[in-house]
């Protein structure tokens, strides 16, 4: 069937797209007319040597995918829908060594042992440090005499504050986390000039300075997390190159995923003023899961078919690559009752913004709803009249809904 709505040409991984807008309109239409629509690209576009993918933007079909992983591979094309357009694909085929680009059984061998660091006891046993650094950083960009950047000073903060915690990384050494993992995935934005050299690089210092933390436990064992992945490797545990790609994933998955939908939920605060002044009111439970569906931090990853298949009533050949379009997902109006209000009573709220389910699902979700609860209690504690000075301007990229600078008044 025919999609009146949608240009020729038009690709949602067209990272001019989500430099201007999340195309929700376009997602609707498809959910409507065409759930499983073929997205023609030029042959070898971005180091994939096809025509194009599959666009999945209904909520039961992503669901569907991510949790038939026999079926739909992570590994053979890896998750990334989108790299650079210069990219080779011997670099792409090395992005196989992340968790995220994985198939069982190798994902399910190496998620056991890094999950140990991800536990309700790990998670409980962070939450009053970082309580504390919530209320110290709302604090500081309180201290601001007029407006400020909420990104860097609010939102980037907790989230590596969180991740130098939970594995060990001194707090000085933060701000080189940030700098890497902003390189690693900012390849699409000109403002950044980062070039696949650069994106490279980054990404083989932060695993360097990974491998050599792992080294250093293994000689002198500490009561961190590092210590437990890496002490004993003959013993299930991981060895150095694997926890070095296990944090250069925490970085990104940790990082940039957690300080956007931070972000996102303060600009969709401050332009749902009701929302906000009934936040400050009652603080809901369900608040930062609301935050995740209506940001949906990472728009879209993707499977390639190991096996002729159907999905939406459309036939998939073997080697088709599949996009998971999680944006559409969290907006379809088979699940959610008025899914374009911002609401943070919503329950239940069966949002794919931590994945669709399946051996992907997001490991490090409990910590990430717990950093936006925390942060967002400093604000209305800290900053209850923060007011927002412009539009967010937006991080030009395939595939992340990714805000670079939020300029906001303390009040």
């Amino acid at each position: 069937m025919p999609c009146p709505a949608l240009p020729d040409g038009f690709d949602f991984t067209d990272p001019d797209l989500l430099h201007h807008r999340v195309p929700l309109p376009e997602f609707a239409e498809l959910r409507r007319a065409e759930p499983v629509r073929w997205i023609p690209q030029p042959h070898n576009l971005a180091g994939f040597q096809d025509e194009g993918y599959w666009a999945v933007t209904r909520h039961a079909d992503v669901r569907y995918v991510s949790t038939h992983p026999e079926i739909f591979s992570s590994s053979l094309n890896t998750a990334i829908i989108r790299f650079n357009d210069h990219i080779e694909r011997d670099a792409i085929d090395a992005q196989r060594l992340i968790l995220l680009n994985m198939d069982p059984p190798e994902h399910t061998r190496v998620r056991q042992i890094v999950q140990r660091g991800f536990t309700p006891r790990a998670i409980r046993a962070l939450e009053q440090r970082l309580r504390e650094r919530a209320h110290a950083i709302v604090e500081g960009a309180r201290a601001h005499s007029g407006p400020f950047d909420f990104v860097t000073e609010v939102a980037c903060e907790l989230p590596l504050q969180a991740i130098a915690e939970l594995i060990g990384i001194p707090q000085d050494d933060r701000v080189k986390i940030f700098e890497w993992s902003n390189r690693m995935i900012a390849y699409d934005d000109p403002e950044y000039a980062i070039t696949e050299e650069v994106g490279a690089e980054s990404a083989t210092e932060l695993i360097s300075y990974a491998m050599n933390m792992a080294a250093d436990r293994k000689q002198c064992p500490a009561k961190d997390i590092v210590s437990t992945l890496v002490a004993a490797e003959d013993e299930g545990n991981l060895g150095s190159d694997e926890f070095g790609f296990f944090v250069l994933m925490l970085s990104v998955a940790g990082n940039e995923t957690t300080r956007n939908a931070i972000t996102h939920g303060m600009h969709a605060f401050l332009t749902h003023p009701a929302q906000w002044e009934l936040y400050k009111r009652t603080r809901p439970a369900t608040t930062a899961e609301e935050i995740v569906r209506w940001a949906t931090p990472v728009v879209s990853f993707q499977r390639t078919a190991t096996q002729d298949t159907e999905l939406g009533g459309r036939a998939i050949r073997k080697g088709d690559r599949v996009g998971l379009f999680y944006a559409s997902a969290n907006h379809d109006p088979e699940v959610f009752g008025n899914p374009g209000d911002f609401d943070i009573t919503r329950d239940p709220n069966p949002h794919l913004g931590f994945g669709g389910g399946g051996p992907h699902y997001c490991l490090g979700k409990s910590l990430a709803v717990l950093e936006i609860d925390l942060i967002f209690q400093a604000i209305a504690d800290a900053m209850p009249n923060l007011s927002l000075l412009g539009d967010p301007r937006r991080l030009r990229s395939a595939w992340i809904n990714g805000v670079k600078e939020l300029q906001v008044d303390a009040g």
